[in-house]
């Protein structure tokens, strides 16, 4: 669904990521990790198609990003930004059916449709009562879960995510982790989000993307790459992996001081 050759980011004089040939297909979820200021969101953007690579390509469905429509473009992948402003008086509702626009090619107004994927998506986000809200007298949590409503609605088969459980409550965080997870299995979606809680993380995700700093990375399955020693360096932080029944939870490790 959409891959990287040789791909290259840099801020300033540090290189953020070099050489990163990647690919994500239908039906995975993929995880990007690493500490702050590794390139994550740098990483998500030009994968959007928001930010210029700085050396290679990326391509969706087979088609550089480079140079395309927006409106096609946004039919392809969604993308849901770190943080977000709400300057004008939006109601939740009006604000999802935004998502519908790449799909207004030849109408002005929104239709049926558009009002039934709205309100599905709401409802999957358990908001859709408050549809009739001002954007702006949300929480932070429900804001979150409205701007992840608009990425269903928008409905592409690809979802690119920055943090998609931040200001989420510890049942929401579990919710939305497992409705992206379903959406990968059940509509073979690619999902691709970037996620600082490792816990959450493995217990969703099918592969990881590691960003181990100035530059490198990893990548693979869930149970290749989150080990202890890589997760370890790539965090810069001792990381212990302890099983509990059929589950496997990662734990910050002690660090020796003398």
């Amino acid at each position: 669904m959409i891959e990287t050759a040789s791909l290259t980011l840099r801020a300033g004089e540090r290189t953020l990521v070099e050489g990163l040939s990647w690919t994500a297909s239908p039906g995975q979820l993929w995880c990007v990790i690493g500490r702050n200021g590794a390139g994550k969101s740098t990483l998500l953007r030009t994968l959007a198609g928001l930010r210029a690579p700085d050396g290679g390509h990326v391509a969706i469905g087979g088609r550089a990003v480079s140079g395309r429509d927006p409106v096609e473009l946004a039919r392809e992948r969604s993308f849901l930004a770190q943080s977000r402003s709400d300057a004008f008086a939006y109601r939740v509702i009006e604000t999802v059916l935004m998502a519908r626009h790449p799909y207004h090619a030849d109408r002005y107004w929104e239709g049926s449709d558009d009002h039934l994927a709205a309100q599905q998506a709401l409802a999957s986000l358990d908001v859709l009562h408050l549809a009739q809200r001002d954007v702006r007298t949300l929480s932070g949590g429900e804001r979150q879960r409205v701007a992840i409503a608009a990425l269903l609605a928008q409905d592409t088969p690809l979802m690119l995510l920055d943090e998609p459980a931040n200001a989420l409550d510890l049942a929401h965080q579990v919710s939305v982790m497992r409705l992206l997870a379903r959406l990968c299995r059940e509509q073979r979606k690619t999902v691709v989000m970037v996620g600082h809680d490792l816990n959450l993380a493995h217990s969703v995700a099918t592969d990881a993307l590691l960003l181990m700093g100035e530059g490198s990375w990893l990548a693979g399955s869930v149970g290749e790459v989150m080990l202890p020693p890589i997760l370890s360096r790539c965090l810069g932080h001792p990381i212990d992996m302890l099983r509990h029944g059929e589950r496997t939870v990662f734990v910050a490790g002690d660090v020796t001081t003398t």
